[in-house]
């Protein structure tokens, strides 16, 4: 018996102006399906980090008896999550891009024609780009932009929260603080079993240190443009 080869079927580009819209219509409505999945990817993870922040500060300033390595615990999830929304924000950037093509070159030619602007260049980009999709912005890059519009707030709330639990008498259990020497103090309750003051309160400090670098160093290109 002869075996049957399924006939494969190329498929039909559009052959008129009006099939032309309808496919670049529903191209666009997918692509902006897929950017809308991805934010809300990234605000899913911005709650979850703002629930960890408010979890543990209600835990480590309610309680005298809390340690005050809660704070620096929460300071350890958060950049955790800091680096799986950047991660996310590489993918969202992706979508983001392709609907901003549709909006700048068709919709916006559609509303109000641009003359020095042509039609061509940004399909040819945009069809290189689907056949090969690439990230269009570094890891690095990516955390930097979600840190200063959002992380680098929860971050200075639980570094306050932390110098308060270690200076205050009253969120300290057991402590006879010296009012006369808030620092020797904060630094006396600022160890950490046989990790002492000192050498705690000097990581704190380089890696707020290096927070502060990442927020200030270098800008986004198109300081025009709309970021997250």
């Amino acid at each position: 018996m002869d075996e049957i080869v399924p006939l494969i079927v190329a498929p039909t580009l559009p052959t008129s102006s009006a099939e032309t819209t309808t496919l670049m219509t529903h191209y666009y409505r997918a692509e902006m399906t897929r950017m809308n999945a991805w934010r809300a990817r990234l605000d899913l993870t911005s709650n979850w980090s703002i629930t960890v922040v408010a979890a543990l500060l209600s835990v480590s300033l309610s309680t005298p008896t809390a340690h005050h390595g809660l704070a620096l615990f929460g300071m350890v999830i958060i950049l955790l999550l800091l680096f799986v929304e950047a991660r996310r924000y590489r993918f969202y950037d992706v979508y983001r891009m392709r609907i901003r093509q549709f909006e700048r070159h068709y919709f916006g030619q559609f509303f109000a024609a641009d003359p020095k602007g042509g039609s061509e260049p940004w399909l040819v980009m945009l069809a290189q780009d689907l056949r090969h999709p690439k990230f269009r912005i570094t890891l690095m890059l990516a955390l930097r932009r979600r840190l200063r519009r959002n992380y680098i707030w929860m971050f200075l709330i639980l570094l306050c929260a932390w110098l308060v639990k270690i200076a205050s008498p009253d969120l300290q259990a057991g402590a006879n603080l010296d009012p006369m020497s808030p620092f020797a103090n904060g630094l006396t309750h600022a160890a950490i079993g046989p990790l002492p003051g000192w050498f705690v309160m000097v990581m704190v400090a380089g890696f707020y240190i290096a927070l502060c670098a990442a927020c200030l160093r270098g800008k986004d290109r198109g300081g025009d443009e709309v970021h997250v």
